[in-house]
């Protein structure tokens, strides 16, 4: 059978999520793995934390993982792994994709699509580091990939670059398997990752972290023999005459992800450059209709739990799908905040209970989340601080507001008295 309801790009948390969503919703469900199994990068998480939301209980990656492997195997879901999409095209029944893996090329069809790409980490050439190339030089998910899949040890001694929450994990793991980790640099004024991820890795097994630092050069021919750190002023450029050297055989890069939108691109999906994902409406419908985009490829989330809801809120919305004419309006970014989801609101749909996820643009304490239509004031939380890395989720009644598409709504920051 080459015919489906729905069909899903990404075996990770949020496309299991999404499969399993849209299969018990009614829809006939396909899912496409590039990987040879299904569960993305919790497979390589074997630290614990996830599911504390969802679970209410502290789970490794891949015990996470599990449970929505399981479900989706009894549910019947089929999954082509080792399968990639080579073009997807859009027909006026819905889609039509187009994969290649061992067994040739196909083509398979569907009325509603969801993207479940994830994301991808920047490397050092991204970031700007110059000299040579090096053996050594690992992003902090190939790093994770050696030691916790491979069983490889990395390094004996290294630096990282970055206080992204995966480059503070593999600071702990890399020390508890005996590498000396010489210090976390990071060019921000304050940390990239969670708070408790400082305290955990960092501070419990006495890691140093600084900040304003980078690495502007790396030296070694066949193997990396040192790095050279500089100070940073407050626009992130090297301070010169602050150099020093630290000689390391690896550096490990945490220096931010990027979601994989590049088949989203090819079919005219809007992006936005907040969350450099899919502009989508609460229902997680980017502007093309019919395409549903969840978890990291939407936006970088913090937590698993909320992958998951991600794709299960996409799921859902696909398997209902149904071509109608959308009535939109714009959820604007203001003063104070860095990236918004949803971006818009389809006024033909329930928005009564609408989830928002939203990230500061800076450390703020004592602030309040502030939303007004048409410059009037609608909405307000107060928060003790706001942090960048730490993503914050509220859910909205927006039916309240008398919204309309022309309506002007705003999110914004804005500090409170003491």
């Amino acid at each position: 059978m080459n015919n489906y309801d729905v069909i899903v790009i990404g075996g990770g948390p949020a496309g299991l999520a999404a499969a399993i969503q849209a299969k018990k919703d009614g829809a006939e469900v396909m899912l496409i793995e590039r990987e040879n199994r299904l569960g993305g990068i919790l497979k390589q998480c074997i630290h614990d934390g996830f599911g504390l939301v969802r679970f209410e209980e502290k789970l490794s990656g891949p015990e996470y993982a599990e449970r929505f492997i399981d479900e989706f195997n009894s549910l019947g879901i089929k999954a082509l792994t080792l399968t990639f999409v080579t073009k997807i095209a859009k027909t006026a029944d819905g889609f039509e994709i187009h994969i290649v893996n061992r067994k040739g090329t196909a083509v398979y069809n569907c009325n509603a699509l969801v993207l479940a790409t994830g994301c991808r980490e920047r490397t050092a050439k991204q970031v700007f580091i110059h000299g040579t190339r090096p053996s050594g030089v690992f992003t902090a998910g190939t790093a994770q990939h050696f030691t916790n899949l491979l069983g490889e040890l990395p390094a004996k001694k290294c630096v990282i670059l970055g206080s992204g929450d995966i480059g503070l994990i593999m600071a702990r793991r890399l020390t508890l398997e005996g590498c000396k980790v010489l210090g976390v640099y990071e060019a921000k004024p304050t940390p990239s990752g969670l708070t408790r991820n400082i305290h955990q890795c960092l501070n419990d097994y006495d890691i140093p972290l600084y900040l304003s630092h980078t690495v502007t050069r790396v030296f070694g021919d066949e193997r990396l023999e040192a790095v050279e750190i500089s100070q940073v002023d407050e626009k992130m450029r090297p301070i010169a005459g602050t150099q020093k050297t630290v000689e390391c055989d690896a550096l490990i890069l945490s220096v931010g992800l990027i979601p994989e939108n590049e088949l989203a691109e090819t079919l005219g999906v809007e992006m936005d450059s907040g969350t450099k994902g899919p502009v989508c409406d609460e229902k997680l419908m980017t502007t093309v209709d019919g395409i549903f985009s969840c978890g990291n490829a939407l936006h970088v989330n913090d937590l698993v739990d909320y992958v998951s809801e991600s794709g299960e809120t996409a799921g859902a919305a696909a398997a209902a799908y149904k071509k109608a004419k959308r009535r939109t309006v714009r959820l604007e970014r203001g003063n104070g905040i860095m990236s918004l989801v949803p971006q818009m609101l389809d006024l033909n749909g329930t928005t009564e209970a609408v989830t928002v996820y939203f990230r500061s643009s800076a450390v703020v304490n004592n602030c309040s989340l502030k939303i007004t239509v048409d410059g009037k004031d609608v909405f307000r939380k107060k928060y003790a601080f706001l942090r960048p890395p730490e993503m914050e989720r509220l859910v909205i009644d927006f039916s309240a507001f008398g919204l309309t598409p022309d309506s002007k709504i705003l999110f914004e920051t804005e500090v409170t008295e003491k």
